[in-house]
Formats: structure tokens, C-alpha cells, sequence
């Protein structure tokens, strides 16, 4: 089983954070933050990861510290997972309706983070999030992972664009990180 349990405490917020690939899309999320909750686990459903996250954050300030900071363990944790990359798939994409709304999202686990983050939210907050920082929580994120992903949405309901590309992702990544038949490093270099 490829999993891993993590701990961050900074003067921001405190993570726990328990993962594994390998799961049943089990777990529960509690950031404090119920709409954020509801897309990481839409995510870890979708991708069939177990996931268990607990975060306690400076939510008085606001949002931003506990989802950058789930993001950044969430990458340490998917960096880790991957290890050395032997037997991955490593690449692999997603196209997900969600009603009017779609989202499509391309993936490299192959240990260099870069983000290409294509859409618009049609209102300043999702779910009472700002939505500008589910940009930033996926850059950190894949940041952290060493993951290359192209995320595009479009839509008319921010619920459903912001939903569909948390599931896209989740579907993505899980796909990417199938062991398949060469059992090899997935890559001409020898090293991801």
C-alpha cells in the first residue's frame, strides 16, 4: 500500500493529514472551511484515495492560510506516495461534466510542479471561498508534488466549475499514479 500520514504546525495553522493511493475514496476533511471540505472530498472520492485531514487554522484572518497550507502538505503527501515513480503510469487526463459546467485537466507526475490554470469564476467568492485561491491551492499543490497539470473549466454555476475540476484532478491523479505492467521508471531519462 502506498500511503503516508503527515504532520505541519506552523503559527497559522496545524495539519494532520493521513493518505493513501491505494484506498477505497474513504476518509473525512475537516478544514473548518465546509465548501473546501466538500471539494477535497469530492477529490479523494473520485480518485478512490483514502483520505484524512484534519486542519486548524487562523479562519479569523481568513481562508487563505489553511487552504495554501492543506495544499502544501497534500503535495508533500502525493510527492511521497510517488517515491522514486517506479511503475507509475505517470501521465494521464480527465474530462468531467457537472451539468452546464466542464472541466478538463492533463497531468505529469514526473517531479516537476508547474500549473497551467485556465477558467473564470463568474463571482468573487465559491461556497463563501475567495475563489482566486483555488488557483493558488492547486499551484501549491502540484508545487509540492512535482506534478505538471493544465486545468480548464468553463460554466455557468461556480458551484459546478469548481466541483468538476476538484473531481477532474482527483480522477487525473488517480489514473497517472496506476502501477502498470513495466514496472519500470517512466521516463527516457531513467529518473523522474
Amino acid at each position: 500500500m502506498r500511503k503516508v500520514k503527515l504532520n505541519r504546525s506552523t503559527k497559522e495553522t496545524n495539519i494532520v493529514l493521513a493518505l493513501n493511493i491505494d484506498g477505497k475514496g474513504s476518509g473525512t476533511v475537516k478544514t473548518g472551511i465546509p465548501f473546501f471540505d466538500h471539494m477535497l472530498h469530492s477529490m479523494a472520492k473520485h480518485a478512490s484515495f483514502d483520505l484524512d485531514c484534519k486542519v486548524s487554522g487562523d479562519l479569523d484572518v481568513d481562508h487563505h492560510h489553511t487552504i495554501e497550507d492543506t495544499g502544501i502538505v497534500l503535495g508533500d503527501a502525493i510527492r511521497q506516495t510517488i517515491g522514486d515513480g517506479k511503475g507509475i503510469q505517470r501521465f494521464a487526463h480527465a474530462i468531467i461534466p457537472m451539468d452546464e459546467s466542464i472541466a478538463q485537466v492533463a497531468l505529469d507526475c514526473g517531479g516537476r510542479g508547474y500549473l497551467v490554470f485556465s477558467g473564470t469564476f463568474n463571482d468573487s467568492n465559491v461556497g463563501a471561498v475567495h475563489s482566486e485561491i483555488f488557483e493558488h491551492f492547486f499551484y501549491t499543490l502540484c508545487n509540492r508534488a512535482g506534478i505538471t497539470a493544465h486545468i480548464t473549466f468553463s460554466g455557468r454555476n461556480d458551484h459546478h466549475q469548481c466541483e468538476a475540476v476538484f473531481k477532474a484532478f482527483g480522477i487525473a491523479l488517480s489514473n497517472a499514479l496506476v502501477l502498470n505492467k513495466s514496472k519500470g521508471i517512466p521516463s527516457t531519462k531513467g529518473t523522474l
